[in-house]
Parts: structure tokens; C-alpha cells; sequence
């Protein structure tokens, strides 16, 4: 599946009810899953069960400092795939934390289904914070880089 037919794909499922779909092509599988706006309720609703909640207190702990809401411009990942910043395996990295970048300047690779999709940065500024951890898998529309 070419990356525009997948882009319409992703484009159709944020712009409609439907919060699941899945393809299945001769040259491959695809499944896209709507994230839910109301995702952080369950997390209060979590620690209700006694033994839930003496796990629930470090998750969430680790979890707020993983998350925070940063001042800045949010590159997100326009798919779901792996995350890489570089071209190739020891490569240098396409940037670092604080370089200055430039809207249209390719910042890192998304790997879907084999295939390398090229980021580039949608402005221009200096890069502020790296979100992701080489080889990470990513979601759709998760902050890849916080641009200043």
C-alpha cells in the first residue's frame, strides 16, 4: 500500500465515526485505531481496585514526567511505525537537541510496512527536545520533537 493511499486511509478514520479499520492487501496488512479524545478518565477510574491502586501510583508517576506539557511547537508523527533518527544504522542522527532546523528539513524516518517515510520538520525553529527513543514504535499523531 502506497503512503497517500494510507494517508487518505488515516484521513477518513479521524474524520468519521469509526474508531477501528483494517485492510488486508496481497502486499500487506494495515489496521488503524482511532484514538479515544477521553483517554485519560480510565486512569482515575484505574486505582479503585485495591491492589490496582499500589501499582497505579508509579505508573503514574513515571508516566507524568514521560508526558509533560511542554512550551513549544510538537512535530507528530503523521503514522503509526518505528522510529528512527537516522538514515541508517550508525549514521549520525538527522538533528540533535538544539539544533537549528528548518520547515521542510527532513528531522527523522518512520518505518510502516517496510517501507522508510522521511519526516520533515513543519516549521522552522530550533529543536527543543527529542520525544522518542531510537527504534521506538510511535503512534499516529504522537509528538515526535518539540520545536522552539
Amino acid at each position: 500500500m502506497d503512503l497517500r493511499k494510507l494517508k487518505t486511509l488515516i484521513d477518513l478514520v479521524s474524520e468519521s465515526n469509526i474508531s477501528e479499520l483494517e485492510i488486508t492487501e496481497a502486499d500487506g496488512k494495515v489496521r488503524i485505531v482511532k484514538a479515544d479524545p477521553v483517554a485519560p478518565m480510565p486512569t482515575h477510574a484505574a486505582p479503585a481496585p485495591m491492589m490496582m491502586a499500589a501499582a497505579a501510583p508509579p505508573a503514574a508517576a513515571a508516566a507524568e514526567p514521560v508526558a509533560p506539557v511542554d512550551p513549544g511547537h510538537p512535530v507528530k508523527s503523521p503514522m503509526v511505525g518505528t522510529f528512527y533518527r537516522s538514515a541508517s544504522p550508525g549514521s549520525k542522527p538527522f538533528v540533535e537537541v538544539g539544533d537549528p532546523i528548518k520547515e521542510g528539513e527532513p528531522i527523522c524516518i518512520i518505518e510502516a510496512m517496510k517501507i522508510m517515510n522521511e519526516i520533515e520538520a513543519d516549521k522552522s525553529g530550533t529543536v527543543k527536545r527529542i520525544c522518542c527513543e531510537n527504534g521506538q514504535a510511535v503512534e499516529f499523531g504522537q509528538p515526535l520533537f518539540i520545536i522552539e
